[in-house]
């Protein structure tokens, strides 16, 4: 192979990596196992991992412990659909293609978008890429205004992603849980491409999406919206808010949370911006017989046409994680989905009543919220908080102080309709007790 290649030995393939980076000694590796020690030790490994099985899960922040219908491990699980790969070519099966279609079709009536591609990588690429794709549609690129309430993992791969770039990433705060709309404004000019926004945002508060987006929309800049699929149920639409894209992470949808993902980008948009849509876009047509056939109508990767026209090189679009969500959409129904969003509603009230019915905690902000939200502890101690929760059997919630150091204090708490009354009371028991201060149920 060295001799094919016209390279003298292996280190000449290395040369360009600087010495000091270079191991120069052998790894220091075990023995090697047999199949028979390795199964154990891979199990033992296992073991150490703490899973929403063994615990009663109020975690949240993108990930969410929703439940799964039978039917779509069933499906999902063919041999059709669970072994065929990303279809990159227009000759891919019909089957797949005709799955790819149905789930545009859901995620355009889920958000009442014109348009949906059909997937990416997951949530925080696909807000990146929406925000991407407002630069090329306004044709500016110097400046893009994002939310303090978007998820602040979006933020960073947006960063990432502008760092190479001369765009301005402008942040606007989200003080007491939700944008400052007079901030914002202040914020937006004719440079803006967009404003980035999230409802329900991170903190689990509503946004006002309609006010956000007649700023952006004055200034000739796009709103662009990050969604929660399940919120959708109660909530009115992005398209009916004014956003003119939008974008979400699909886990909720019929996913578990298996170790924070990757899941499902969801992207959706107005007609009139369905050329500068990254991704793949199956449609439906007939072949020469009048019989229905799908096809990918618009595949705008470098891979198929010009580097200088691609709207994205994003590879993976997620086709199984898609196919689940479509599946779960069928499967509940518009009816069923409001029914989902009004337990994860009434569930949270309840929880965060339960949490804060005693002096040590309380609500970080006063603001309206849809299944999150978030919970401050009046002696601080957080990380001790949530460790003891976890060792009582409750993993209670996210701590917020690595993201925002002004809410060391605090921590986001997820209830979703699989959460029980005797759940939501026994996490309250347990907090109060683990902060050494144990009082009788408020409801006796």
């Amino acid at each position: 192979m060295l001799q094919a290649i016209g390279v003298g030995s292996i280190d000449a393939l290395f040369a360009a990596i600087p010495a000091q980076f270079r191991l120069s000694r052998p790894l220091a590796l075990p023995p090697a196992l047999t199949e028979l020690e390795l199964t154990r030790h891979m199990a033992t490994l296992a073991e150490r991992n703490v899973h929403a099985d063994q615990r009663v899960c109020f975690l949240g922040g993108g990930s969410y412990d929703h439940f799964v219908p039978a039917v779509v491990d069933a499906l999902a699980s063919r041999g059709e659909f669970y072994t065929s790969y990303t279809p990159y070519q227009p000759e891919v099966s019909q089957g797949t293609l005709q799955a790819m279609f149905e789930y545009q079709t859901l995620i355009c009536r889920l958000t009442g978008m014109d348009v949906s591609n059909a997937s990416l990588y997951d949530g925080g690429t696909a807000a990146v890429e929406a925000v991407l794709m407002a630069m090329s549609v306004t044709r500016r690129e110097s400046k893009v205004v994002v939310a303090g309430g978007v998820h602040p993992e979006y933020r960073q791969v947006l960063r990432t992603y502008l760092a190479g770039l001369e765009t301005e990433c402008v942040p606007v705060g989200a003080g007491q849980g939700s944008t400052d709309l007079e901030t914002l404004a202040a914020a937006v000019d004719d440079r803006t491409a967009c404003v980035l926004i999230q409802h329900p945002n991170f903190f689990g508060c509503l946004e006002d999406v309609a006010a956000a987006a007649r700023i952006a929309h004055d200034a000739g800049a796009l709103l662009v919206q990050a969604f929660d699929p399940i919120s959708l149920g109660l909530l009115k639409r992005p398209a009916e808010l004014g956003a003119d894209i939008a974008v979400a992470e699909g886990q909720a949808l019929g996913t578990p949370m298996l170790f924070g993902g990757p899941y499902l980008g969801i992207m959706a948009c107005r007609e009139q911006f369905l050329r500068r849509l990254p991704g793949r876009i199956a449609g439906q047509t007939t072949d020469r017989r009048g019989q229905p056939c799908w096809v990918l109508t618009l595949q705008t990767r470098e891979q198929h046409i010009r580097r200088d026209k691609a709207t994205s090189n994003i590879c993976t679009n997620q086709g199984l994680i898609a196919l689940r969500a479509a599946i779960y959409l069928s499967a509940l129904g518009p009816q069923g989905l409001r029914e989902t969003a009004e337990l994860c509603l009434q569930k949270a009230r309840y929880a965060a009543a339960q949490i804060t019915a005693g002096e040590r905690f309380e609500l970080a902000f006063d603001r309206p919220t849809f299944k999150e939200f978030v919970v401050r502890s009046r002696a601080g101690g957080v990380e001790r908080l949530l460790a003891q929760a976890s060792a009582a059997g409750s993993l209670a919630g996210v701590p917020l102080g690595r993201w925002y150091p002004e809410l060391s204090d605090c921590f986001l708490v997820a209830v979703t309709e699989k959460r029980t009354r005797e759940e939501i009371d026994a996490l309250a028991q347990c907090l109060r007790e683990a902060t050494g201060v144990v009082s009788p149920h408020p409801n006796g």
